[in-house]
């Protein structure tokens, strides 16, 4: 059975690799800088007196397809259409304060792939807090913001907030190319893992 088993990856690493758009990960417009982590990405940008950092994480990153259990797709075309529309979560560190802005985003599950609606935004910001900066963990017991109640006006404000510090509709966009590049590739190497695991003897 192992012998099959281990078959059947080689077959399926090679189709993989095969659809595989980037054997790079692409790059994020706007000067920011990637650290990775195994399945978590860090970009970070410095401007002005400001240290900008966002991060997600590929796990889960991928939205369950609907109703595609019903239509019978080309196994192909299905593979190659996955798209990874991770959390991410935006920390604005001033350099002379102790505290950094933390605000929580996230891809809605309905926006995705829906072209014609002028300007809007394909990410939205699911809360806000404040965080000590440089502690790793945080604090529960710290106010958290959550944008459903709130007026539009401030929301607006927060947007243009993170669009000014270059996260925008096109970094959103860029995100999700990366993440889609990376998670792919996480993929590949956990069934080159399970491969040499499923060998193993």
């Amino acid at each position: 059975g192992d012998k099959a088993f281990a078959q059947f990856l080689a077959d399926e690493i090679k189709e993989e690799k095969k659809i595989q758009k980037h054997k790079s990960l692409p790059k994020v417009s706007g000067g920011w800088e990637l650290e990775v982590h195994g399945t978590e990405a860090k970009l970070v940008k410095k401007i002005a007196g400001e240290k900008i950092t966002v991060t997600f994480n590929i796990n889960n990153s991928i939205p369950p397809s609907a109703d595609d259990d019903t239509q019978e797709q080309k196994p192909d075309e299905q593979e190659s259409d996955l798209t990874s529309t991770p959390n991410f979560v935006v920390e604005v560190i001033k350099d002379d304060t102790k505290q950094t802005l933390v605000l929580d985003c996230h891809y809605p599950e309905d926006e995705v792939g829906h072209e014609g609606e002028e300007e809007s935004d394909i990410f939205t910001i699911r809360e806000v807090s404040f965080q000590p900066t440089g502690e790793s963990d945080w604090k529960d017991t710290n106010y958290t913001l959550n944008t459903d109640s709130l007026d539009w006006a401030l929301y607006d404000h927060l947007m243009d907030f993170l669009a000014d510090r270059g996260v925008d509709n096109t970094f959103a966009d860029e995100l999700i190319e990366l993440s889609t590049a990376l998670e792919h590739q996480e993929y590949i190497k956990f069934l080159e893992d399970l491969k040499s695991f499923v060998k193993c003897q």
